[in-house]
């Protein structure tokens, strides 16, 4: 097994791996390392036989405060300032992205995602790539891209609606605000609660030797299935997201988002 630097494998059981993510950005945020490694890390597990089912899960207090923007930055800075061949990297960049989320939900193995503390931005993204999620009962939940001045690009828009509906979607993506675990369940987008971070990777160990113990060639014809009705509007949808933020970044309240983070205050968009 390859050893990686923003994430862990770990086998449970013959038939069961977990994918563990540890940053190094704080909070496990996702950076470069995780950009890269991910669609590595998933081809490398979809190719293991034994493997029936996949857990993954958050190292630490979080599950994952979502895109590591400072430490993307050495990669984002040039294209910011590259005019038409800038837009075009931000896309490019967006396309490798996005494609260890889409061969996780593609891949023949199904994935149960266990959620404790925060789980922001990409990090729902992430889940929304998933089979199924469970949460812990101090698990949050945010789609924050709109507060940084961009789209999301990678799954949010396109997966979360056949989650959670159009209208929590639109809240959750349009306000920025967060949502707690009761909440999150209530309207779909988790399955179950667990009463703390243990009952939690109790309750997805379980679930996950549950669905290891089917016929994985029938499992992974249900997945084949039901993915099957989303795959066109997903890639869609998430090329649209890609093409604007290729604009947007490159914004005036984008530039004024960054400030504010790294600054540790509130924006001020003008809408240009």
């Amino acid at each position: 097994m390859t050893d990686y630097r923003s994430l862990r494998i770990e086998r449970t059981t013959d038939h069961v791996a977990e994918r563990v993510l540890i940053g190094p950005g704080r909070g496990n945020a996702m950076g470069p390392d995780f950009w890269r490694e991910l669609p590595e890390a998933v081809a490398e597990l979809q190719a293991e036989s034994e493997l029936r089912c996949l857990i993954v899960r958050g190292e630490g207090e979080h599950f994952s405060y979502g895109l590591d923007l400072p430490g993307m930055g050495a990669e984002l800075g040039p294209l910011l300032e590259g005019g038409a061949a800038g837009r075009a990297g931000i896309i490019e960049q967006a396309r490798r992205m996005v494609a260890g989320f889409d061969a996780l939900a593609a891949g023949r193995l199904p994935v149960v995602a266990a959620v404790d503390g925060w789980c922001i931005g990409a990090g729902i993204e992430l889940i929304a790539a998933c089979d199924i999620r469970l949460a812990s009962n101090g698990a949050r939940f945010a789609l924050r891209e709109v507060k940084v001045g961009i789209v999301a690009d990678l799954g949010g828009l396109t997966r979360l609606p056949h989650l959670i509906g159009e209208g929590w979607t639109r809240e959750l993506a349009l306000a920025g605000g967060e949502i707690d675990a009761a909440t999150a369940q209530r309207i779909g987008l988790v399955n179950r609660l667990a009463a703390d971070a243990a009952a939690l990777l109790q309750e997805a160990r379980a679930l996950a030797g549950r669905i290891a113990a089917n016929p994985p060639l029938v499992v992974a014809g249900i997945r084949q299935v039901m993915n099957a009705r989303l795959a066109a509007d997903v890639t869609r949808g998430n090329t649209e997201a890609a093409t604007l933020n290729g604009l947007l970044l490159q914004s005036e309240d984008f530039a004024e988002a960054m400030r504010a983070f790294m600054e540790r205050r509130e924006p001020r968009f003008r809408g240009r």
